[in-house]
């Protein structure tokens, strides 16, 4: 019993061992990096690493246009880094109260063609009047 105890008390310690995060080497350092943020919440940031990551945003504030809204802030900005494969990925983005998030970039998948068959279809039903597209 006493050897049973102390096998499952080394698993134990090899499974802690194993499982401690993994040392990544150094730190990488920030080149720059700026903050502002006003008193009515808008704001920018920008920043650059050794590594070549480089992001901005800035945010606005849109003051509400009717008693049921309320402020918001709107943001752009963007984020560029090389990838493992030697790319330089650049996403550009928006987010809003109306259109959300919406991100640009070469390197995001995009939907295929809409075949004209199924477009033909699609174009048919936004023809019809809006009793009869149940």
């Amino acid at each position: 019993m006493k050897i049973q105890i102390a096998l499952v008390l080394i698993a134990c310690t090899v499974s802690a061992v194993f499982a401690a995060p993994q040392a990544q080497g150094e730190p990488i350092a920030i080149i720059s990096q700026e903050s502002n943020i006003e008193p009515d919440g808008s704001y920018n940031y920008n920043y650059e690493t050794a590594n070549g990551i480089k992001g901005e945003e800035t945010g606005t504030l849109k003051k509400a246009t009717s008693p049921d809204t309320s402020d918001v802030i709107i943001a752009r900005g963007s984020v560029s880094y090389t990838s493992p494969e030697g790319n330089l990925i650049t996403l550009n983005y928006a987010a809003d109260d109306e259109n959300g998030f919406q991100p640009q970039g070469e390197h995001l998948p995009t939907p295929p063609p809409i075949p004209p068959a199924i477009q033909k279809a699609l174009d048919y039903l936004l023809s019809l009047p809006p009793a009869k597209r149940r």
